[in-house]
C-alpha cells in the first residue's frame, strides 16, 4: 500500500466545528447535507442525495477490481438542547446543539472518504452512508424504505458512536448486543373530575395514575429474568392546574427497553395487563398509544472479531474493550444491522467527557484522527487483505 496522505487535524477540526456550529435536528439537516454532498464530490466520488429526504450516499469503486461491498455509516442529526458550552464552536441556533457527537461522526466518515478515495488500492465497492433523524425518528428506517440496500447492495455495514466515560485512544466492541430496543408510550387516564373536597363524587385519575407509576416497574423487578436486563420509566405526569380540582384526565409518557424480543412482546402484554386492571379498581377509561419504536442493536459475532482486530491495530494492545457491558440506550443503526450483518463499537470520548445529551457535552477532537484510522484501516482489511467474513448473516 503507497503511503498514505491522512487529513489534518486542522482540517478535520474545521469540519466538525463547523457542523457544530449550525446544528439542524431530524430530517432538517439541510445545510449539513449539502455541505457533506459538497465535500464528498470534491473528492471526487459518486454522490447520491435526497435519501429520506436529506441522506447522502457517496460510492467509492476500489482500483483492484470487482469485490464485495460494504457500508460504513454516520449519523448527522443534532438535538433539540440549548447549550450551554462558551467555546468558538458553540452552537448559533438556540434549541439546537450537537449534544451526541454525530458531528464527529460525520466529520470522521468524511476523513475516511478523502483518504480512501485517494488512495483506493483495494477490492470491491464502499458506500459512505450519511444518515439523517438518529435521534428518536428512525432516519435508518426512512432510508431503508427509500430504497438504501436496493440501490447500494451490500454484504456487511458498519458504524461507530463516541463513548463517554471510556478513555480517549480506547474503544469497546460487543459481540453481540450492543444497544437496547426502544419503545415509548402515551398512557391517558380519564375519571370524573369534581372538588377536591368532594373526591367521593368523581373518579380518582390521579390517584390512579400514581399507583402506576409506582407500580409498574414491579413488572421489570419481579416477573422478568434477572439475567435479561429490560427498564420500564415513566419520564412525563401531567395532572391539574390548580389546588381545589380534582383532574379529569391524566397523561403519563415514558419508555420501555430490553434485548430479548420475546421479552419485550411479554413487557408490553404486562403493561397493558396493569393498565386495564387499575381502570377496573378505579372505574377510568383508559387510551394508551404504545408504539414500538427501536429493535436491539446486535453486532454480528464473525464481523465483531475483525473490527476489533483492526481497532487494536489502530489503538494499541490493550485498548480495546471486549467486556463492557451493553447499554440500555438505543440506537436506529439496528434497523440497518437487521438487514444485513453489523457492527456498531464505541470510540472513547474521555472518562471526563459530560454524558451523551447533556448541554455541556462536545465531542473530543482527539478522536478524530483517530475515527478516520479505524475507518480507513476496517476497509483494507475487508476488501484488500480478505477479512470480510464469508455467508454471514444478520446479527
Amino acid at each position: 500500500m503507497q503511503t498514505i496522505q491522512w487529513p489534518g487535524q486542522q482540517e478535520l477540526q474545521a469540519w466538525r466545528h463547523d457542523f457544530h456550529r449550525h446544528p439542524e435536528t431530524a430530517f432538517q439537516e439541510h445545510r449539513t447535507s449539502a455541505r457533506v454532498a459538497e465535500l464528498l464530490t470534491s473528492f471526487g466520488l459518486e454522490v447520491h442525495t435526497g435519501l429520506a429526504g436529506t441522506g447522502v450516499v457517496a460510492v467509492l469503486q476500489g482500483a483492484l477490481g470487482a469485490g464485495p461491498s460494504i457500508g460504513l455509516r454516520a449519523d448527522m442529526d443534532a438535538l433539540h438542547v440549548t447549550e450551554l458550552n462558551t467555546c468558538e464552536h458553540a452552537s448559533q441556533h438556540t434549541g439546537r446543539m450537537h449534544a451526541c457527537g454525530h458531528d464527529g461522526h460525520t466529520s470522521m466518515l468524511l476523513g475516511a472518504a478523502k483518504t480512501l478515495a485517494a488512495h483506493p488500492d483495494f477490492a470491491g465497492t464502499v458506500h459512505f452512508i450519511f444518515q439523517p433523524a438518529e435521534e428518536n425518528e428512525g432516519g435508518a428506517r426512512a432510508m431503508i424504505a427509500d430504497g438504501l440496500f436496493q440501490r447500494f447492495p451490500m454484504e456487511a455495514v458498519y458504524s461507530m458512536h463516541n463513548w463517554p466515560g471510556l478513555p480517549v485512544g480506547t474503544a469497546a466492541v460487543h459481540s453481540t448486543a450492543v444497544m437496547a430496543a426502544f419503545d415509548i408510550f402515551d398512557l391517558t387516564l380519564i375519571g370524573k373530575g369534581c372538588h377536591a373536597a368532594m373526591p367521593h363524587l368523581g373518579k380518582d385519575a390521579l390517584l390512579a395514575a400514581c399507583q402506576l407509576v409506582t407500580q409498574l416497574p414491579a413488572l421489570i423487578a419481579r416477573e422478568q429474568e434477572v439475567h435479561k436486563p429490560a427498564v420500564l420509566s415513566v419520564t412525563s405526569f401531567n395532572a391539574g392546574d390548580t389546588y381545589n380540582v380534582m383532574p379529569e384526565a391524566i397523561k403519563l409518557r415514558g419508555t420501555v427497553r430490553c434485548f430479548d424480543m420475546a421479552q419485550r412482546a411479554r413487557i408490553e402484554q404486562r403493561f397493558r395487563d396493569a393498565i386495564h386492571a387499575t381502570c377496573a379498581l378505579h372505574g377510568l377509561e383508559a387510551k394508551l398509544d404504545y408504539r414500538v419504536s427501536y429493535p436491539a442493536t446486535i453486532n454480528n459475532p464473525q464481523h465483531a472479531e475483525v473490527c476489533a482486530e483492526v481497532l487494536n491495530s489502530v489503538l494499541g494492545d490493550g485498548k480495546v474493550r471486549r467486556d463492557m457491558v451493553p447499554s440500555m440506550a438505543s440506537e436506529d443503526f439496528s434497523f440497518m444491522a437487521q438487514e444485513c450483518p453489523g457492527v456498531y463499537i464505541w470510540l472513547g470520548n474521555g472518562e471526563d467527557s459530560a454524558s451523551l445529551h447533556n448541554p455541556k457535552y462536545d465531542f473530543n477532537d482527539a478522536n478524530l484522527p483517530l475515527g478516520v484510522r479505524y475507518w480507513v484501516e476496517l476497509v483494507g482489511a475487508l476488501l484488500r487483505e480478505g477479512k470480510l467474513p464469508k455467508a454471514s448473516t444478520a446479527g
